[in-house]
């Protein structure tokens, strides 16, 4: 196993779905401190178009640290409360999940980053694991996050972890016909919405090379997809990043890609089992803020796809993956002023 993420949702997601549709209480991705209010500083959306739920994680961070007296600690945290992450939509509630991140969205002018991390078998049985019990629900849940888009914009990472998995023989090959077929028809359903970009999940600059991967991506459907995600939860530099999706995107007719540069700010971990590097590793900090402004033409943003301060797992005393860690967080923001 590479990486994990968590994508499960805690009952308030639905509840801040429902909250969003009602009060249109939204605010712009940038930087600056989220006080009690979560008021966020906006950034030109021309170069920030994603979209900052205040009621996440880190924003509730925030007003727990101010209302204790703990400034200094909230300033920290709203380095992460600020900037825009990736929604998860969880197994339950898709449509409504997905609806309201979007309506929230669209209502401040901005585009909603969603994540769908539901395949079956998902992760191997690991930290992670989990998804749609079989490729009937599966369909029947992609088709849910459909109907809850429709015609507002959104930007999709599409399930971490699920071609790379085939390819390293972590998901067993009798999966394999299935899993592409869910992913080919997933790409399909977003993409016959207006405004839904999609990028498949493509592994990370740490892992194999592009002559494993590219022709897994070309069959799950790369090519009528927008593009594809490199370092989605892991930690390798954006530099290192670049090079591998430049590599892969020359195998796969030139598409586009996204980092993910949440947690990237000082670079892979290496010490302690190299088994579990990629799992709440020490001494790492936030990346890149996100943007569409890159360095590269073929990479079309920075993304915080995993959110900083969310458990990777339960190794290194951290809760279960997608569980809030808050001296995780803590320790993230403040490494990155050093």
């Amino acid at each position: 196993m590479y990486d994990s993420r968590g994508a499960r949702l805690s009952a308030w997601a639905v509840a801040l779905a429902a909250a969003l549709l009602l009060a249109g209480c939204s605010s712009g991705g940038g930087k600056g401190s989220a006080g009690p209010g979560a008021v966020v500083t906006r950034r030109p959306g021309a170069a920030d178009p994603f979209w900052v739920n205040p009621d996440s994680n880190a924003a509730r961070q925030v007003r727990s640290y101010r209302k204790a007296g703990r400034d200094s600690d909230a300033e920290q945290i709203g380095k992460i409360a600020a900037q825009p992450t990736g929604e998860w939509i969880g197994p339950e509630n898709p449509e409504q999940e997905a609806r309201g991140f979007t309506e929230a969205a669209r209502k401040s002018g901005r585009t909603a980053l969603l994540v769908l991390y539901d395949i079956p078998h998902r992760d191997c049985g690991q930290y992670s694991q989990g998804g749609a019990a079989d490729g009937d629900a599966y369909r029947a849940w992609i088709d849910g996050v459909a109907r809850g888009i429709q015609d507002r914009a959104a930007t999709v990472i599409l399930e971490p972890d699920a071609v790379l998995h085939l390819v390293d023989g972590c998901t067993p090959a009798r999966f394999a016909e299935e899993r592409y077929d869910l992913l080919r028809g997933a790409i399909a359903r977003l993409k016959s919405l207006k405004h839904t970009e999609v990028y498949l999940d493509a592994g990370n600059a740490g892992w194999g090379h592009p002559d494993q991967i590219y022709r897994p991506l070309q069959q799950a459907g790369v090519a009528q997809a927008d593009g594809f995600a490199v370092n989605v939860s892991n930690f390798y530099s954006t530099p290192d990043s670049v090079a591998y999706g430049k590599q892969l995107s020359a195998k796969v007719g030139g598409k586009h890609f996204v980092i993910d540069t949440s947690r990237n700010g000082n670079g892979p971990y290496t010490g302690g089992d190299p088994a579990e590097r990629w799992c709440n590793p020490p001494g790492r900090s936030l990346g890149e803020t996100p943007t569409t402004r890159t360095a590269d033409a073929l990479v079309d943003a920075y993304l915080w796809v995993k959110r900083p301060g969310e458990s990777d797992g339960t190794c290194k005393g951290g809760p279960q993956a997608g569980d809030w860690w808050p001296a995780y967080a803590l320790d993230l923001a403040r490494a990155t002023d050093s």
